[in-house]
């Protein structure tokens, strides 16, 4: 278990990299390899790839996700980042994103009008 310091590092650590790839996916863009090489640079901070979050299934996702010890408002803003570069690119991750929003209504035990609305609004497109 990680004491209070390491984990307050790690999870400014991990604020910084959910924000990174925020920023680069709401920058509209034609997605060519360098691009996508810098994303992978980013997620490789969440020990994944573009391939390997396209290979994981929801339940391997959120299981993944559970190691890194993402807090809910990571986890939100991890499935925000799922929608919005499956608006921009190729990759379709809106399943994905939909499990990981039912995962935090349902295990953070509190309900969100915020979280039925993506979860709608990602059902929806």
């Amino acid at each position: 278990m990680l004491n209070k310091g390491l984990r307050d590092q790690e999870s400014i650590r991990i604020d910084n990299v959910l924000k990174k790839l925020m920023s680069l996916v709401h920058v509209p863009k034609f997605w060519n390899l360098e691009d996508l090489l810098f994303l992978e640079n980013e997620l490789k901070d969440l020990v994944m790839n573009v391939e390997s979050l396209n290979e994981f299934s929801e339940e391997e996702l959120i299981i993944h996700l559970q190691r890194l010890h993402l807090d809910w408002n990571q986890l939100e803003l991890f499935a925000d980042f799922l929608v919005a570069f499956s608006k921009e690119s190729q990759f379709d991750f809106l399943q994905k994103a939909i499990a990981v929003y039912n995962y935090i209504q349902e295990e953070s035990k509190t309900f969100s009008f915020g979280i039925i609305s993506k979860i709608a609004s990602a059902k929806n497109k």
